[in-house]
């Protein structure tokens, strides 16, 4: 018989905290900046428990930004399901590499992805940046991978989350 998963309410709530930190009211010079919380923790479960989070996941926690910010239904929930889907397809070798090294591979993840949410909002006369200062939640999004990753981690062993 196959072990049951325990401690699923710690992937579930930080999800939720990550979705909360995604709408927090922030300063107009730091909106700028907001790391892409959700496609963090959303990463690091896909890396720690492929079996558990996946692309299914990824699409409703997607779907559910999209809720929560009043964007366009399936944009941030396409982005996510390609995220997770990079990461699922590297989660063997993410394991492997440096702290850093995971940080380089997220800053592309998620500057790929907010290049494609960039490319739609333009295109669907959303009013967007005239610069590359759409890249910048990924650049603050990969220097705090480390610390993001470290606490999960923490509460991953923590609560024996399987």
């Amino acid at each position: 018989m196959a072990a049951m998963p325990r401690n699923r309410w710690v992937i579930v709530l930080s999800l939720v905290f990550a979705g909360v930190l995604a709408v927090l009211p922030l300063p107009g010079w730091l909106e700028l900046w907001r790391p892409d919380w959700v496609a963090l923790v959303l990463v690091y479960w896909v890396i720690a428990l492929p079996q558990r989070v996946g692309l299914l996941i990824a699409w409703l926690v997607g779907f559910l930004v999209d809720v929560l910010k009043g964007t366009l239904l399936g944009l941030n929930a396409g982005v996510l399901t390609l995220i997770a889907y990079a990461a699922l397809s590297l989660y063997q070798r993410m394991r492997m590499f440096t702290s850093l090294q995971q940080s380089g591979v997220l800053l592309l993840f998620i500057g790929t992805g907010q290049l494609l949410v960039f490319w739609v909002l333009t295109a669907t006369g959303h009013n967007t940046p005239n610069n590359l200062a759409f890249l910048f939640p990924a650049l603050s999004s990969a220097l705090l991978w480390p610390l993001v990753f470290f606490c999960l981690r923490y509460c991953r062993r923590s609560f024996h989350v399987t």
